[in-house]
């Protein structure tokens, strides 16, 4: 398969449904960054024509400079004391059902940033008290009290990423490391929370280190598992390795679901917050 041409399976139709403008509109009169936009996910039309969308958090330039991602990196500015209620009020006015909150790794603040994320969530459940909250969060370095401070603001489901098998760890993540983020998942799984985490395929992984990965993150405490094909964002980023095929995904969901994962996406476009709210229906 000629890997410099995506497959038909990864053509994403556009979709400019009825909610689309409303939330465009939104969430630019917000003033408040969507990881939509930042990292370019192709399911951007599906989730705006849904009237949903996800946030991004503590600016939009990150710390690290991990070869998957289309995110900036360097240096960024200070945490914006008015972004918790911004980010309340935005999804308050679009009367989101689910809000997914993420943010950039920031390594450069004391605490990872960690009071401010439990600064919006507590905003959030404020102004929008009927809203389920799922937030992706950073390492925050494995920090304990960083990660408590998170916690102990209560989002109804943690997510961290694991994003890919634990040999291709620190040539996909810069700074990052598996065994880390394994920690930060059973932190917040023995605190309590409903625990999520992603990883992608077509970075160069086997058969068997997949099977590996799964067992591991789902022995650390983790409920929700997406699965998704990588996509290059740029030439500056690592290139796929492959495209794996809709039943490689689909045989993986069923797998993941066999060793007691709750909840399961796994298909080529799938991405972390991918139609997050279908675990509060059922």
């Amino acid at each position: 398969m000629n890997i410099e041409r995506k497959p038909a399976w990864l053509r994403v139709p556009v979709s400019h449904g009825s909610h689309f403008g409303e939330t465009s509109a939104c969430i630019a009169a917000s003033g408040v960054a969507t990881v939509c936009e930042s990292a370019k996910c192709p399911n951007r039309g599906d989730c705006w024509s849904r009237g949903t969308a996800t946030f991004m958090i503590l600016g939009e330039v990150c710390t690290r400079n991990c070869s998957f991602c289309a995110v900036k990196h360097g240096r960024p500015d200070c945490a914006n004391a008015d972004e918790p209620k911004k980010v309340a009020e935005a999804i308050a006015k679009m009367r989101l059902k689910c809000a997914v909150i993420t943010s950039v790794t920031r390594d450069d603040l004391p605490d990872g940033g960690a009071s401010h994320w439990a600064d919006v969530v507590r905003a959030v459940r404020a102004a929008a008290p009927e809203t389920k909250i799922e937030i992706l969060t950073p390492d925050f370095r494995g920090e304990k009290l960083a990660l408590k401070t998170v916690f102990e603001s209560r989002p109804d489901v943690f997510s961290h990423n694991a994003e890919t098998v634990r040999r291709l760890q620190k040539s996909v993540r810069t700074l990052a490391d598996f065994d880390t983020s394994l920690g930060v998942l059973k932190e917040a799984k023995d605190f309590g929370l409903r625990t999520k985490t992603s990883i992608m395929l077509g970075l160069g992984e086997t058969r068997g280190e997949i099977e590996q990965c799964l067992r591991e993150i789902r022995a650390a405490g983790a409920d929700i598992l997406t699965v998704g094909q990588y996509l290059r964002p740029s030439a500056e980023n690592v290139p796929v390795a492959r495209w794996v095929e809709p039943e490689e995904f689909a045989r993986w969901g069923e797998f993941a679901k066999s060793i007691g994962f709750s909840h399961v996406k796994s298909a080529p476009l799938v991405r972390s917050s991918f139609r997050a709210h279908e675990v509060f229906e059922g």
